[in-house]
């Protein structure tokens, strides 16, 4: 009787000829070859070690009949082939998938909702790659690169740049390629220092230095400008989050991404953002463009929902200044909708100073249900698992166990806290200990590849010592923020944007409370950021995720080719059968692919690869 492998194979090549059979025959004798003479290592495998705890005895795999062996396994296990994968058009240079305003137009759509995304209404897929513009640049390696920037590198042109005349985006034209966003030798005045300063003397503080002491972690930095703010933020070791709108004919995301900093794509002209209740100490907005007191005060309630107890809501408008008045600098008298919200929401004006109005949310949840607030409801259940759900005219946050005043948490995460957030500690700390291991094995992976094999590009010196590898990476299956918090105790100046994707446990709370910065995504469904974005895509279990989410694997790999720079790094770890699956799409997208066999006991294995540089 035969297996069920050969009647698969009978019924393909039952109309085919002997010499094929015959071709079959000759392959299969190689494999089997191949196979005995490589014994138990069927790959080239890296050997852990306690001692050292280092990867060792890397290398590629060059050996064509293993190549074949993994090709004739994935043809086993039904792979869909890809054919002729080519370049994209020119059109889709920047191209940001459910951002179709046309399409979302069509659809009826309007009052601001077409601009907002629509994931369901664009599921256009093409198996192509996107190119970089004709004058792309690698970035420069941090901390240069975060204020300079090449400006062939974004959509917005130098113009548009030189245009831009609030505080946020002061800028400075270095050279006919190059942009600026910071002050040199006194000759461009930036305000962003002096601005910080001012708002942390507004919240009772001596310098912007004495955030973290005051519970201020972590922004949210709406609209955002070109970024300079976060970046000021982020040099005071604060996590800013930009949120910005997206344009198709260029955004302030964009920008800010292509400095290296923390930004997505995102509004809430009738959506809410993907983020918990609760997630943020701080949210800015600084000629943002929003109208606060319209909709009903929807757009007021969420940022109320986003904000911890506490929190600090820094508005700075001339539009705001113009409704208001400035006869008192401690108690400025807002215009009366305004006034009336914020009261409503329990928010307390603690300054204002010329065009910059702070709030401070309350810390007692139980104003909103002292009779006083009455016209605003309470929300009913949680909303751990919040996807982009229209905005709601209700107060949340206010019966969980994360309501946890900004002043009163610990600097690092305790049993308590973590019991709140339904984590066993031993298996909270264990997972660390995982990745201060991963983190040293990851980068003693990297570096030589960097330094040694990595090829010279024509015209460009070699990297000196210390030289960034990385200035951010998109952990695509986040879970605690375990590669986070490694990251950051190894001293690499790196951050992470850690995704907690739709159908596993919702860890983002864990992840924002403990200062990262996070979002909740479905990868089922394009990252909402601008092509060439991370400098390394990382997924532990990812695969294996996408698989039991029904998601097209193939289309998630064509995204992360999309959102990761040229010659940008994946490090995928998984079980073989997903890691061979993907390792015959990335070699067909271009991608340089190795396959790391972790002994030891372990059932997983690692897939590194490196997007190619493709112009055409």
């Amino acid at each position: 009787m035969k297996s069920p492998w050969l009647n698969k194979l009978s019924r393909n090549f039952r109309s085919r000829s002997p010499f094929n059979w015959l071709l079959l025959c000759l392959v299969s004798v190689l494999v089997v070859i191949a196979l005995l003479g490589s014994s138990s290592s069927t790959f080239n495998s890296v050997t852990s070690s306690v001692k050292n705890d280092t990867y060792t005895n890397y290398r590629k795999l060059k050996e064509q009949a293993r190549s074949d062996y993994l090709e004739l396994k994935s043809l086993a296990v039904g792979e869909t082939q890809i054919k002729d994968v080519g370049v994209c058009g020119k059109e889709r240079e920047n191209y940001v998938p459910c951002y179709n305003v046309s399409a979302n137009i069509l659809a009826g759509l309007k009052d601001g909702e077409e601009l907002d995304r629509h994931c369901e209404l664009s599921r256009e897929h093409q198996y192509c790659l996107i190119r970089p513009p004709k004058d792309y640049k690698i970035p420069l390696s941090w901390p240069a690169g975060r204020d300079v920037i090449w400006s062939g590198n974004v959509k917005l042109t130098t113009d548009q740049f030189l245009s831009s005349g609030s505080i946020m985006k002061r800028l400075m034209l270095l050279e006919e390629n190059q942009i600026a966003f910071h002050s040199q030798e006194g000759m461009v005045v930036d305000d962003v220092k002096e601005y910080s300063h001012q708002i942390a003397e507004m919240i009772g503080l001596g310098s912007d230095s004495e955030y973290l002491q005051a519970g201020v972690r972590t922004v949210l930095d709406i609209g955002c400008g070109f970024g300079s703010f976060s970046a000021h933020l982020l040099s005071l070791n604060l996590m800013a989050l930009c949120v910005a709108a997206y344009g198709s004919s260029g955004s302030h995301v964009q920008v800010a991404l292509e400095r290296g900093l923390p930004a997505v794509i995102g509004n809430f002209i009738s959506k809410q953002l993907p983020f918990p209740s609760l997630s943020y100490d701080m949210v800015h907005c600084a000629q943002c463009g929003i109208i606060w007191d319209s909709k009903d005060g929807l757009f007021l309630i969420e940022i109320d929902r986003v904000l911890k107890p506490g929190g600090y809501f820094v508005l700075t408008s001339s539009t705001t200044q113009q409704q208001g008045s400035s006869t008192s600098a401690k108690k400025g008298i807002m215009s009366t909708p305004l006034e009336d919200f914020t009261k409503k929401l329990c928010w307390s004006l603690l300054e204002q100073q010329d065009e910059t109005f702070i709030w401070q949310k309350t810390v007692d949840s139980q104003c909103y249900t002292s009779g006083k607030q009455d016209t605003i409801p309470i929300c009913k259940g949680q909303d751990m698992q919040l996807y982009y759900q229209p905005l709601a005219h209700c107060i949340s946050g206010t019966g969980s166990d994360r309501w946890i005043p900004i002043h009163s948490r610990s600097d690092s995460m305790n049993s308590t806290e973590l019991k709140v957030h339904g984590v066993y500690p031993d298996n909270f700390f264990e997972d660390s200990e995982f990745w201060k291991s991963a983190v040293r094995n990851y980068w003693s992976l990297l570096s030589p590849l960097i330094f040694s094999d990595h090829p010279k590009r024509p015209g460009d010196d070699d990297p000196l010592p210390p030289y960034n590898m990385v200035r951010n990476v998109l952990d695509m299956n986040a879970h605690y923020g375990g590669l986070n918090a490694a990251l950051l105790e190894a001293g690499k100046s790196v951050w992470v944007m850690n995704v907690v994707p739709l159908g596993v446990y919702n860890t983002l709370p864990l992840i924002l409370d403990q200062g990262f910065a996070g979002i909740l995504h479905n990868w089922c469904e394009p990252f909402p950021t601008y092509p060439r974005t991370y400098d390394l895509l990382h997924g532990n279990g990812l695969l294996s995720h996408l698989e039991s989410q029904g998601c097209n694997i193939v289309e998630v790999l064509f995204e992360m080719d999309r959102i990761l720079r040229p010659e940008g790094w994946i490090i995928l770890s998984d079980k073989l059968g997903p890691i061979e699956k993907v390792r015959m799409v990335a070699t067909q997208m271009r991608w340089e692919a190795r396959v790391i066999d972790l002994q030891g006991g372990s059932d997983q294995w690692l897939l590194v690869c490196q997007k190619s540089f493709v112009r055409k």
